[in-house]
């Protein structure tokens, strides 16, 4: 179970960074403030926080989770496919080096964002989008079948990345939603569906007995708690922005 969090602050330049959303520009005040409440929810949860000044030179610096997945054996660092990104991964690795022993990367041609790799229990699912190429899961599924892991690469239809539609809870609960809902790959989970007007709350954190969701999203929030997790309620607009969801702000470890 996670015991620590890397997080970093958002840099003045955040709403400079990559979006699709057509939601506006996000006010930086508003997103620091939004940020403090997320590391006062992993505090919450237990989780000891590692806290990165912010880094001006990476308007999405803030979104850790593309730049390393990590398990209990080692942490595999991430060739992030855009061009202004390149380079937010360096930081990590000297960080992560507290903590592995191991540590390994993705080399090109391939590329790979952590939001496109779910972990469940021993699975892994890793999503070829447009960040993540089909080299870069050919690399991540042979490093982590290495160590015992089995892995799933799922082609991606429209999602930006695989965690934007889909999280694990713990206890076989699995959050599914748009084109993950009917695919037959996760039939043996318990599935809790989500609504196409909520979508964007399916990027949500499971941790210990708290789950971490986006406010404003009653349908989820309440089949959620309906399995017993409490839940921690995360105004998120200013990241909805940006195309950032809940797990995208931290690598946990």
């Amino acid at each position: 179970m996670f015991k620590h969090a890397i997080v970093r602050i958002p840099g003045k330049n955040f709403q400079d960074g990559i979006t699709t959303s057509n939601l506006g520009k996000p006010d930086y005040n508003k997103a620091v403030f939004q940020h403090s409440i997320y590391i006062k929810a992993l505090k919450k949860s237990g989780l000891k926080i590692i806290k990165l000044d912010a880094d001006d030179r990476f308007p999405d610096s803030t979104f850790v989770e593309d730049t390393a997945v990590v398990n209990k054996y080692l942490a595999i660092i991430t060739n992030l496919a855009i061009s202004s990104r390149k380079g937010e991964e360096l930081e990590i690795k000297k960080v992560l080096g507290n903590f592995y022993d191991t540590i390994e990367s993705i080399k090109n041609p391939g590329t790979l964002e952590g939001g496109d790799v779910l972990k469940v229990e021993n699975q892994y699912y890793i999503g070829v989008s447009k960040r993540t190429n089909k080299e870069g899961a050919k690399q991540l599924a042979e490093i982590l079948e290495k160590y015992g892991y089995s892995c799933s690469i799922i082609q991606l239809k429209n999602l930006i990345h695989l965690k934007t539609g889909i999280a694990y809870l713990g206890d076989n609960n699995l959050i599914l939603s748009r084109e993950f809902i009917d695919n037959p790959i996760f039939k043996e989970y318990n599935i809790i569906k989500v609504d196409e007007n909520e979508s964007y709350a399916a990027n949500c954190l499971g941790i210990k007995n708290n789950v971490l969701i986006a406010k404003g999203f009653e349908n989820l929030k309440n089949s959620i708690s309906s399995l017993g997790y409490n839940i921690l309620e995360i105004d998120m607009s200013e990241f909805q922005k940006m195309d950032g969801g809940l797990s995208c702000l931290s690598i946990r470890l």
